[in-house]
């Protein structure tokens, strides 16, 4: 069962993706249960009312879905929290040593796009990055949990991310910091859709990434330092999750500041993908400043 939202960006409506015995995909409406797959959507029980009204044939054919944009599989979230150097070899190709506890930051919910969206390169911009991740959406609050076990259980599903970064805006240097190089526009696809918790392993998953078609990135979630559980469980004794909140697991080693590949360049294809999860693609443009006035 894989969830999306399809249709201009801003108008999205909610569909579920479903294997016919031939192979292809068939397309439903989720528009009977709900308006959009977001946070009341999901801590309400929705994953679990959408098997069920598959399961008695209930939901309309979604015409024409295949040739639809496909947006973010989860609407707006309400926090994206970052989590860096999550790979040992990745921590080793950045400099530092393998974290001892999670390394947390945030990205503005405005950074999220859709999958297939073309990606601005920021007008300054030199050191532009891919990042193939593991996204864990959150389906129930999650406030100073008691254990990893519960954390499991706040988890919906999962999705394909790649976390866009600006190196020389987010390292130290000329007032490097985090935040700054992960907060551009457009910096955070996700999707093409959601897959429940319960149909797949997120601690089993294969992560690759491509650049013009070379690969960069070829690993495992099973090299994640923390697991999607433990990160959940941390991050819920600092902040409050939300229903459809984001959390963005790391990615492994490949990317361009290891020193072994050419940053990002206006015109470059990125795809990422996640086994099971989908692939992305991204064409990237040189962004523009906002006229004013």
């Amino acid at each position: 069962m894989k969830i999306m939202r399809l249709g201009e960006s801003g108008s999205e409506q909610p569909a579920v993706m479903v294997a016919a015995e031939d192979g292809s995909s068939r397309y439903f409406s989720l528009l009977p249960l709900t308006a959009d797959v977001d946070g009341p959507f999901l801590a309400a029980g929705g994953l679990g009312e959408v098997r069920r009204a598959l399961a008695e044939g209930s939901l309309p054919v979604l015409e024409g879905a295949a040739h639809l944009r496909v947006g973010s599989p989860v609407a707006r979230p309400g926090s994206v929290v970052g989590i860096g150097m999550n790979y040992v070899a990745h921590a080793a190709e950045s400099g530092a040593e393998p974290p001892t506890i999670p390394v947390v930051f945030l990205k503005p919910s405005n950074s999220v796009a859709g999958p297939f969206d073309s990606a601005p390169v920021p007008p300054g911009s030199s050191k532009y990055d891919w990042e193939v991740e593991l996204g864990v959406v959150i389906g129930r609050e999650a406030s100073y949990l008691g254990s990893t076990e519960e954390a499991a259980k706040c988890i919906a599903g999962y999705v394909t991310a790649n976390d866009l970064s600006e190196r020389e805006y987010q390292l130290p240097g000329a007032a490097g910091q985090w935040t700054k190089g992960k907060s551009l526009p457009g910096s955070t696809p996700l999707g093409p859709w959601l897959v429940p918790a319960e149909e797949v392993d997120g601690g089993k998953l294969t992560l690759r990434s491509w650049v013009n078609g070379e690969p960069r990135q070829d690993s495992s979630t099973a090299g994640l330092i923390f697991d999607p559980a433990t990160l959940v469980h941390h991050c819920s004794q600092y902040m409050r999750l939300e229903p459809g909140d984001v959390v963005l697991t790391g990615t492994p080693e490949g990317v361009a500041l290891s020193g072994r590949f050419p940053y990002l360049q206006p015109g470059d294809v990125v795809e990422v993908e996640v086994e099971g999860l989908g692939r992305q693609r991204q064409e990237l443009f040189r962004a523009q400043p906002a006229p004013v006035g």
